[in-house]
């Protein structure tokens, strides 16, 4: 079985061709498959990681795809099914003359909304060392009890629990709701990444480090806050580490995050078993080299339009280190 399984969304973005317009006069889309687990779990896979994805998707030409994708990248499917009663998840995405997205969903309900337990291979959880999911699948029933059935089940089989909330707020009934989710499933979680307006919100105070440490005590043994060009704050019980980002030509800052999990995520299996066990233990170093590499993949991701064509190689992200070292002023 794979060492790393996510779960949740796939979706077509329709992004728009052209920055400056609203979704609804843009003159013109690209269609670029997506959905922020099915990123990470893209994006683990460039890394090298073993990887499989749980989901499920619409018997349709945009499901098929999704699927072809995937496997195309080397994730694992076999857990994804086909509903034949509704669509495949689609979102319109605007872009801003500086690269920043605004979305409309289309998914009343999308079939990933519509998962149950049963649509899962018995036993397709055991062994995994990673389960990594988002807070979209936990905004309604039955994606919702899935969901924590399957953080339940990974979490007894010893698996590291990862978390990205990947707010979209438009989608929640209310904001009071999308929080008290949110906390629910940073404290079933081993490690959450959120980035700074998501850490402000569940934190309710606007320094990273701060809203960090407090996320941090609510349960997860690492705390991740990502902050764009400014780089990412990562907090343990022990340590509270600022690591550099990098400022690029933005193209398009869509899969960024998910570039950033999917990095972090591969370095954590890449630990060892006691790391897995508790990412407390990483030490401060430790945690720079984690988000060093995080970042970097997170800063290729944006020179690129949409999410999972834009997603890096490792040897892409070694080469722009390597590139940045060098120009990096003699101390």
């Amino acid at each position: 079985m794979p060492d790393i399984i996510c779960t949740g969304e796939m979706l077509i973005d329709f992004v728009a061709a052209e920055k400056g317009y609203g979704v609804g006069d843009a003159p013109g889309f690209i269609p670029t498959p997506g959905g922020a687990p099915a990123n990470v779990a893209v994006g683990a896979a460039l890394l090298g990681g073993s990887v499989g994805f749980i989901g499920k998707v619409g018997d349709d030409p945009f499901g098929k795809k999704l699927v072809r994708v995937l496997e195309s990248y080397g994730v694992d499917t076999s857990a994804v099914s086909f509903a034949e009663y509704a669509r495949t998840m689609l979102a319109f995405v605007s872009l801003t003359e500086e690269g920043d997205r605004d979305f409309v969903f289309y998914r009343h309900p999308s079939a990933d909304m519509l998962i149950v337990p049963e649509d899962v291979p018995d036993g397709y959880l055991d062994g995994i060392r990673i389960f990594h999911f988002g807070s979209i699948s936990l905004i309604g029933e039955p994606s919702r009890s899935t969901t924590l059935t399957l953080v339940e089940k990974a979490r007894n089989a010893g698996a590291l629990i990862s978390f990205d909330p990947n707010i979209r707020m438009s989608l929640w009934p209310d904001e009071d709701t999308a929080r008290e989710t949110i906390m629910m499933a940073i404290k079933l979680s081993h490690v959450t990444k959120l980035s700074g307006e998501e850490a402000e919100l569940i934190a309710r105070d606007p320094n990273p480090k701060r809203a960090g440490r407090i996320i941090e005590m609510m349960g997860p043994g690492l705390v991740a806050v990502t902050l764009a060009e400014k780089g990412c704050v990562a907090v343990t019980a022990r340590y509270g580490v600022e690591v550099m980002g990098h400022k690029m030509k933005v193209a398009d800052t869509t899969g960024a995050g998910d570039a950033f999990t999917a990095a972090m995520l591969v370095n954590l299996t890449e630990m060892g078993d006691d790391v897995l066990t508790n990412p407390g233990l990483l030490g401060d170093l430790e945690l720079i080299r984690i988000f060093q590499f995080a970042n970097a993949a997170g800063a290729l991701t944006t020179t690129a339009t949409g999410a999972i064509p834009a997603l890096p190689r490792r040897e892409e992200i070694e080469a722009f280190l390597q590139r940045e070292r060098s120009r990096a002023p003699l101390q």
